[in-house]
């Protein structure tokens, strides 16, 4: 389904004003709910306080002391952030009135400004009939334009193969020397073979799964006959959706699919963050940082409050 594209000048300026200007004032600067960025230099072994992060429990110590103990990092001065980005002909679905590339698109020109403006470095791989571009890191509004008219000019795809993500992320760990955070956005409709390199890539770097979705690709409305078109290969098929069978195969498959996908990423211990086509941005971002958030005061011992966003608030329902 052919949708038009905006321009990256308006696309940027709009999410500047309706996203990014809101997270600032909601998040109030703290966006290590959405990336952390820590740097490699050891500084100190110190007694673990509420609220750090257990992931840098130091366990050999712990062990030999019998008292929990984290290693403390000096943060580098800049964040490098690289973008693996996953436009497969799948990515060029939508139920609705937005494709999972369109936000996929949005997610990069946020965060890449979020990033940017603060002297970050971010740098892109694009991965469509293969990797296809390479964008080296850079900073500022300029080098993020240039990442949204990248991603403007590419087409949309139908092709025989299927999508490899493993190509995509064994490339990734070759080319990013430097720790960094690295963003995996796509809808990780893939062929198997990509949660080993996935686990050697979170050895090295910080990682976030964003995985795109449309509603349709987990459950089918009862509206009769339908060609369905599978994006991966482009073969078409007819299916009737009155048949109550089919759809309830269908919801098993796609749940089978999703939970496949959540012992994958439990497994490597990536974070995901999940956009929907028919959501807003702005609401699975607040509601990405405000589960990290709560989960830290948990893993810490500390009863979150039932509010902390005022009128804000973005329920985990």
């Amino acid at each position: 389904m052919s949708k038009s594209r905006p321009n990256p000048e308006n696309l940027l300026a709009r999410l500047e004003w309706t996203v990014i200007r809101r997270l600032d004032g909601l998040l109030q600067g703290d966006y290590r709910t959405l990336f952390r960025g820590f740097g490699l230099d050891l500084a100190e072994l110190r007694e673990y306080q509420a609220g750090d992060d257990v992931r840098y429990i130091d366990w050999n110590v712990t062990a030999r002391l019998s008292t929990p103990y984290v290693r403390q990092y000096n943060e580098d001065r800049e964040i490098t952030a690289w973008l693996l980005l996953d436009l497969s002909p799948s990515m060029d679905f939508g139920s609705a009135e937005v494709m999972k590339r369109t936000m996929l698109t949005e997610f990069v020109a946020v965060m890449a400004r979020l990033l940017t403006r603060h002297g970050n470095r971010v740098g892109a791989v694009i991965y469509g009939d293969g990797v296809e571009k390479i964008i080296p890191a850079g900073s500022g509004r300029r080098h993020v334009l240039y990442l949204l008219h990248s991603l403007s000019e590419q087409p949309e795809r139908i092709r025989s193969r299927q999508t490899a993500l493993g190509e995509l992320i064994e490339l990734a760990f070759r080319l990013i020397k430097r720790r960094s955070f690295v963003f995996i956005v796509s809808d990780f409709l893939s062929l198997p073979g990509w949660v080993a390199p996935l686990r050697y890539l979170c050895s090295r770097h910080e990682t976030l799964a964003v995985r795109l979705f449309d509603p349709l690709e987990k459950e089918l409305p009862d509206i009769g006959i339908v060609l369905m078109r599978d994006s991966e290969t482009g073969e078409n098929l007819y299916v009737d959706t009155h048949d109550r069978g089919f759809r309830r195969r269908f919801r098993e498959a796609a749940q089978r699919r999703a939970e496949t996908l959540q012992k994958a990423f439990g497994d490597t211990g990536v974070d995901v963050l999940e956009l929907s086509t028919h959501e807003n941005l702005l609401d699975c971002l607040l509601r990405f940082a405000d589960l990290r958030k709560q989960r830290s005061l948990m893993v810490a011992g500390v009863n979150p409050p039932s509010k902390w966003g005022g009128e804000h608030d973005v329920s985990l329902g």
